[in-house]
């Protein structure tokens, strides 16, 4: 016996009308039943000759390329010698030894005179020491000033002393300053009216050209 439609089969016609549905979709030209690749667009020809460009100069950019390298190396190098040169001597880049003449050290006249009015009137009062002892500071202040950070908390006057980035006559001078004081605050002597003269004399040869 053949299925009816009482038991849900499908007859002969039923089939056509599915067939002849199917063809009609087909036929519609509204919708799309292939799924084509996508084609991008060609590039405008200003991008094509850009990269045709850069090709043509591929080995100049290798080559540019390694100059940057380079520069930034040298650059690196060049902020690493300027740490160690300012670490050394405290000062502007290129600060060696005995850098700059010996006038850039001097006080100015005015104010050589004036820190040798004030360590007079000390020594006036038989206060030998104190008064030296003012000279050294001021020549210490005149060093940090100069060359900042070249004067080291743990350096004593007489390592000040010795720094080759002193000019010669400054060198002399506080030398000469740090030696008398050095005798009366660690050797325990009183100074004397020529210990202080000495000190003087080594200041205003240097600050003064020997002339107050």
């Amino acid at each position: 016996m053949g299925p009816d439609q009482s038991s849900g089969g499908v007859d002969g016609a039923g089939v056509r009308d599915i067939s002849g549905a199917h063809r009609e979709l087909l036929l519609d030209r509204s919708l799309q039943f292939e799924i084509t690749r996508f084609k991008p667009p060609p590039p405008p020809e200003w991008l094509k000759a850009l990269t045709d460009a850069l090709e043509a100069m591929g080995p100049l950019l290798n080559v540019l390329f390694w100059v940057v390298v380079a520069a930034m190396v040298l650059g690196l190098l060049y902020v690493i010698a300027r740490s160690l040169v300012k670490a050394r001597y405290g000062g502007r880049p290129g600060a060696g030894p005995n850098l700059g003449p010996e006038a850039e050290w001097r006080p100015t006249a005015e104010q050589a005179r004036v820190l040798l009015a004030d360590a007079d009137a000390l020594a006036d009062e038989g206060r030998f020491a104190e008064a030296a002892h003012l000279l050294l500071l001021r020549g210490v202040q005149d060093i940090r000033d100069h060359r900042p950070g070249l004067v080291r908390p743990a350096l004593t006057s007489r390592d000040i002393a010795g720094l080759d980035a002193l000019p010669t006559q400054a060198r002399e001078a506080f030398g000469a300053i740090a030696g008398v004081v050095e005798r009366s605050f660690f050797g325990g002597r009183d100074l004397a009216a020529d210990d202080w003269v000495r000190c003087r004399s080594a200041y205003e040869t240097f600050a003064l050209g020997g002339g107050a």
